[in-house]
């Protein structure tokens, strides 16, 4: 299942085309904050797919059945541009547990990379739906290595993959490797760079999250 939040025009593609402006991005607090929008969204719209059981509550005048989520998911991201993306998520399903992957690109003096990961902390996510957030799916190569990692922690119920923006070839390579895997994304780009990036795109965004960080 492969989902493009922007497909029908809404106030999502607004906040897309804002996260890509080169001059509204000077504004680091609006980027993060149209990032976290992405992930409300994209929450809403996943919690319109999980599994549902009823309860009773009690209302100051009556007893009443209504329907809940009958298993809570987990809530992970990369850090650490995933963390504007991750926080929408979280508003909405704010019961969740989370977990965290640090991962990035190791670049040689060609600017090619590989994947290192160094870091990952997850509760049990067994029988549970997993939410991954990670705002600007590239090659796929960083999400796979994180998702790997991520399912040493159990066996999820459902898995979703949740992106601002993303290419053709990751989306694609994502559902090969997961291909249970209900993907979610702001927009899609049609092209990579022969190094890898996301074209058009919108740059890094961690360093318009954040600020640049120093290259090792």
């Amino acid at each position: 299942m492969f989902t493009i939040l922007s497909q029908d025009f809404s106030l999502v593609n607004q906040w897309i085309n804002e996260l890509r402006n080169i001059e509204m991005q000077q504004d680091r607090m609006r980027f993060r904050r149209n990032m976290e929008r992405i992930g409300e969204i994209a929450a809403f719209e996943i919690s319109k797919t999980l599994e549902y059981r009823e309860a009773d509550i009690q209302t100051p005048l009556d007893k009443i059945k209504v329907k809940e989520i009958a298993v809570q998911p987990v809530i992970t991201t990369i850090l650490r541009a995933g963390v504007p993306l991750f926080e929408g998520l979280l508003n909405y399903f704010d019961r969740a547990d989370c977990g965290f992957v640090a991962a990035y690109r190791k670049h040689d003096a060609n600017d090619y990379f590989s994947i290192k990961q160094d870091y990952l902390t997850c509760p049990d996510i067994e029988g549970r739906p997993l939410i991954v957030g990670d705002p600007m799916l590239a090659t796929g190569a960083s999400l796979i290595e994180a998702i790997k990692d991520l399912l040493t922690n159990g066996n999820p119920s459902s898995l979703h993959i949740v992106a601002a923006i993303a290419s053709r070839q990751g989306v694609e390579t994502i559902a090969n490797a997961y291909p249970d895997a209900k993907i979610w994304v702001g927009a899609i780009d049609e092209e990579l760079t022969s190094k890898g990036y996301i074209t058009p795109g919108l740059g890094d965004a961690g360093d318009l999250s954040y600020g640049e960080k120093l290259q090792r």
